[in-house]
């Protein structure tokens, strides 16, 4: 896509995560009315925060009393996807533009994979070779760098005619939003985050240090965000043929996001919403010549939210954080399981030698159906007496 026009660029640093998420929303609603320019936003927050997806239960994914404790703020994205903590050594990438008239949701993937071309461009710039993967990150070596997520903010405008009634409906602004770890504090993450883990060891911070991964890392030197920012910039000029122009939100744009965050990312009914379908947790246990299988599933109604695999076997950890990837937001249809699991097996074949593909399949199916017979003792138990089996 090239667009030979200019964007306005703001850089904003120590927001609070009511204020970021707002702007962010507020900015994407306005240019679709075209009250605002298509613009690139750069920030970090003022501390750490955690933010939990549109459709997630906030007290399924963040450890509430330990942030409560802490002084750690809690919110919700307008957009999609996982549970994030967010910081000063993690980069808010905010895109906002006009949509198209074929923009929907069933896009999204396509246009992810378009939006993420400027982080791209910046990580390669630094010499990490970076690549859009699967529905919603940026990996490098299998490891993920950088969540992405997109939200379409329709823009009913006032109608002149019954003419443009149409056309007025069809009206959308496009947030294209990523988060990216130029930095990571994995201890503090897993005491923010619930994950498949059951403990913090120093065995689980090794283990999703084998999972995600930091610019820092990747580069081996100390960046700064001004660089981060810098080569982002120029990424995104870049990718879409556009000049940026330093610029700040104007006096109406303030007033519209101070007037969103009250009435929205800063009350209990958005941040503590919950959802009507339950996760539950389900596990199992299976020998195989090549070591023990020992998988954990995630569920939320009829979508695996993650898959985590553990045992003794020997494989390429690279390739482990590859089949849990391909699991994640992913249907718990044991056929569409078994499917998905014999192509990553197949792409990694010469790094999964030792782990047979039929007793993966057997495991993880029998950890989802053991997530739903949690899931159905504890409708049946409302005081909480059921013991997942292992």
């Amino acid at each position: 896509m090239t667009d030979h026009s200019t964007w306005r660029l703001i850089t904003d640093e120590d927001v609070s995560a009511s204020f970021g998420l707002a702007a962010d929303e507020c900015l994407a609603q306005w240019v679709g009315q075209g009250g605002s320019s298509s613009t690139l936003r750069l920030y970090t927050y003022r501390s750490h925060c955690a933010l939990v997806g549109r459709f997630q239960n906030l007290e399924n994914e963040i450890y509430r009393d330990y942030c409560e404790a802490h002084g750690i703020a809690l919110n919700r994205r307008p957009t999609g996807g996982g549970a994030i903590i967010m910081g000063a050594d993690q980069l808010g990438v905010a895109l906002t533009i006009p949509g198209r008239g074929d923009d929907s949701y069933s896009h999204a993937r396509e246009r992810m994979a378009q939006f993420s071309q400027g982080i791209v461009n910046a990580l390669q710039s630094l010499g990490v070779r970076a690549n859009f993967r699967r529905k919603n990150d940026i990996e490098v070596n299998g490891r993920k760098i950088v969540g992405l997520g997109i939200y379409r903010a329709h823009s009913q405008t006032r109608p002149e005619s019954a003419f443009s009634v149409s056309s007025a409906l069809q009206r959308t602004g496009l947030l294209f939003h990523a988060s990216l770890l130029v930095g990571l504090d994995i201890p503090l993450m897993l005491r923010v985050l619930k994950t498949p883990f059951e403990k913090i060891s120093d065995k689980e911070i090794a283990t999703v240090a084998d999972r995600v991964t930091t610019v820092r890392r990747e580069i081996g030197r100390e960046i700064e965000l001004s660089e981060a920012r810098a080569r982002i910039a120029e990424g995104y000029a870049a990718a879409f043929g556009v000049s940026l122009l330093p610029g700040d939100f104007t006096a109406d744009e303030r007033r519209a996001i101070a007037a969103l965050e009250r009435s929205k990312y800063l009350t209990a009914e958005w941040v503590s919403q919950t959802t009507a379908v339950p996760d539950a947790l389900g596990s199992a246990k299976v020998k195989t010549p090549g070591g023990l299988l020992d998988i954990r599933a995630t569920l939320a109604g009829n979508i695996l939210k993650a898959v985590f695999i553990g045992g003794d076997f020997f494989a390429a950890e690279a390739a482990i954080a590859d089949l849990e990837s391909s699991l994640r937001w992913h249907s718990a249809d044991p056929d569409a399981v078994a499917a998905t699991l014999a192509h990553a097996c197949a792409g990694r074949a010469d790094d999964l030698t030792a782990l047979p593909l039929d007793a993966l399949v057997t495991a993880v199916q029998q950890a989802i159906r053991r997530a739903r017979l949690a899931e159905s003792a504890a409708r049946a138990d409302p005081y909480g007496c059921f013991v997942n089996p292992v």
